[in-house]
């Protein structure tokens, strides 16, 4: 009997030594994902703000619509279909906001520098 309890408690060291090793490895795995979403939405993010940008240089007003951006590379879709984007009525101010990074949405915090010379209004953003 006394052997039959030393295996049992090898099987069930051996089962708790291997799930701690799974959830450390799905923790490592998560926080990769969770960096993944930063770095996709951030380059989304910078993808249509330039986009917009570009589109109030070319034609004196930011779009009403992201839809109403010309010109655009097969790629950007990727990052235009990733944000949420409102313009105000006389086209000179806008909010755009990452919805999307990789797989859900990313918590980005841009300096007040990166948006200095843009028509960027948080107040247009939908809360």
């Amino acid at each position: 009997m006394k052997r039959d309890q030393g295996v049992a408690i090898a099987i069930i060291g051996a089962i708790v030594l291997v799930g701690i090793i799974a959830v450390s490895f799905a923790a490592r795995k998560m926080s990769s994902f969770l960096g993944a979403d930063e770095k996709f939405g951030d380059q989304h993010l910078k993808t249509a703000v330039a986009l917009v940008e570009l589109h109030k240089i070319r034609y004196g007003r930011y779009p009403n619509a992201l839809s109403d951006l010309r010109f655009v590379g097969e790629w950007d879709g990727i990052a235009l279909n990733s944000v949420s984007y409102h313009a105000n009525d006389a086209g000179t101010r806008y909010c755009i906001e990452v919805e999307r990074g990789w797989i859900g949405k990313p918590r980005l915090q841009m300096p007040a520098e990166f948006w200095r010379g843009t028509g960027y209004d948080p107040s247009l953003c939908r809360q």
